[in-house]
């Protein structure tokens, strides 16, 4: 019997390219549910963020500053500027006590865009509005992020 037939072949096994297009396919699939879900997720995780910031991130800076002061810093003489900085009012910078946040940084939504802030608010006229623009940036949108209900 000769030695050479099929059996005495050193044959190489390789992948053919039909299972490689294949494995790209089904990588392909995987990747259009697996990334519009994982950008997804941080687009989320940013809302979270900015809303807890606003509805209860910036509250203990806030009622501590109104607790030294009498008030919350007032829209017309500073805002939120007034956790970071001394007043220049001679009487209310001998009450200040600040500064009542480490950061500016903490001032800015998850978007580094400065929070929008009036105090006496137009919806909370006892106390202040807080608001966010949201992910698109504009004031005034469905995605706005907000200390108060919507109506």
């Amino acid at each position: 019997m000769n030695r050479r037939g099929h059996e005495g072949v050193n044959r190489k096994r390789a992948f053919t390219l039909l299972e490689v297009l294949m494995v790209v396919v089904i990588i392909g699939l995987l990747a259009a549910f697996v990334v519009p879900n994982f950008f997804g997720a941080g687009e989320k995780a940013k809302k979270d963020l900015t809303q807890a910031l606003v509805d209860s991130g910036l509250n203990g800076a806030l009622d501590l500053y109104r607790a030294h002061m009498g008030s919350y810093p007032r829209s017309d003489e500073g805002g939120l500027q007034l956790l970071l900085e001394r007043p220049n009012d001679e009487e209310k910078a001998k009450r200040w006590a600040g500064p009542y946040l480490k950061r500016a940084q903490d001032l800015k939504d998850a978007w580094q865009r400065d929070l929008i802030y009036k105090c006496p608010g137009d919806v909370n006229s006892e106390s202040y509005d807080l608001s966010s623009a949201g992910p698109d940036g504009q004031e005034g949108t469905e995605d706005d992020i907000r200390n108060w209900q919507r109506t």
